[in-house]
């Protein structure tokens, strides 16, 4: 009998030890952490894994009862610093967990979207500066009289023609953005090796950019035709605008004006890419977000002045171009002498409108770009 009962008792404890041991490995392994259910920013308190009397051994206790972690890939940063995948709840219903929008859009597919947002909240700000702006651009006019027909056009026609600049502008920053980013990663993986400095793959990547987004040529021709006065009684919307246009003089019309664009988007991307940075270098160093966002819209504001003072000739030999509607394509060379004959052959003339210009792409470039970067960390 003794032998019996001693015999019971060591294979009671062989079958204790057993327990206590396949208990660990399913604490550990088992996938039985609810992210859904876990806080915003304390992470639950993990239960002692069973059958070890509520104590935890070693590298398996730190393993079972370290939160679940997830390493995001998007940025060289997100990569150094794993981030717990909390979840979010409001209302009583699970929302999706921190940084799974970024996680979805891909390391690349955030540029894009963040460049499109960006560029819809400019354009809800600025759009009535551009319209003045347009005026000034394509009759020559002082900024009181632009003002002046848009007064007697009415407030009804002030956000007339806003569809397409907010289609284009979005579309165009988005590729700007994102195709940039795209290129400079293909390139620079092509050029790895071969000595070609990482300055030279930046720039051709921001010219390809720029020629892409010149493929929405028709957005800006459809917006120029709406904010013409001149043709408020022909084309009624957009989509009228589009569709007689293309029904009656096919989509060679659309893209009346493309050289003056292409001039202009290859070039200044090129020179807003390469100068982005050390602009930013020579700001005060920002000790905060507020700081950060601050010297985002100062860095983004001075290009997109200074880009725009440059280029503000081949701005107003493309409005002269995309107001006319039917006829021959003028090269444009011929459009600018046109321009300047009727102008006296005045430089002033010339850049009539410039001065609105500068401040409205000080605002415009500096929201983008502090916009942009808001929402590229925030993602």
């Amino acid at each position: 009998k003794k032998k019996i009962n001693n015999t019971k008792k060591k294979n009671s404890v062989i079958w204790r030890k057993r327990r206590r041991v396949l208990a660990v490995t399913y604490c550990c392994f088992s996938p039985r952490h609810d992210l859904h259910n876990v806080g915003p920013s304390t992470p639950q308190k993990q239960p002692a894994c069973p059958g070890t009397g509520g104590q935890l051994i070693g590298a398996q206790s730190r393993a079972c009862t370290e939160p679940l972690m997830a390493v995001s890939t998007m940025d060289s940063e997100s990569t150094r610093t794993p981030q717990p995948r909390a979840g979010l709840k409001k209302g009583g219903s699970s929302l999706l967990p921190a940084g799974v929008l970024g996680a979805r859009l891909g390391p690349q597919g955030k540029h894009y979207v963040c460049g499109s947002m960006a560029a819809f909240t400019n354009i809800l700000v600025t759009f009535p500066i551009q319209k003045v702006l347009f005026r000034q651009q394509l009759h020559g006019v002082l900024v009181t009289e632009a003002v002046q027909q848009l007064q007697r056009d009415g407030l009804r026609n002030l956000y007339r023609g806003l569809l397409p600049p907010l289609l284009q502008k979005s579309t165009t920053v988005a590729i700007m953005f994102g195709l940039y980013e795209d290129f400079s990663r293909v390139l620079h993986g092509h050029a790895c090796g071969s000595g070609v400095p990482e300055l030279v793959t930046r720039s051709f990547a921001a010219a390809l950019a720029g020629t892409a987004e010149a493929t929405l040529t028709p957005f800006e021709r459809v917006q120029t035709l709406l904010q013409d006065h001149r043709h408020h009684e022909r084309f009624n919307n957009t989509a009228h605008t589009f569709r007689t246009l293309l029904t009656e003089y096919g989509i060679r019309e659309c893209y009346r004006g493309l050289v003056p664009i292409l001039l202009r988007n290859g070039p200044s991307n090129v020179l807003f890419f390469g100068l982005r940075g050390p602009i930013k270098e020579l700001l005060p160093e920002a000790t905060n977000k507020v700081g950060h966002l601050v010297n985002d819209f100062v860095c983004g504001g001075v290009l997109g002045a200074a880009l725009g003072i440059m280029f503000y000739p081949l701005n107003v030999v493309k409005s002269r171009a995309q107001s006319q509607v039917g006829g021959a394509f003028q090269p444009c060379r011929k459009v600018l002498l046109t321009v300047w004959r009727e102008r006296g052959g005045s430089v002033a003339m010339l850049f009539r409108g410039a001065h609105l210009n500068y401040h409205r792409s000080l605002l415009s470039w500096g929201i983008i770009n502090a916009t942009y970067e808001l929402l590229l960390k925030l993602l």
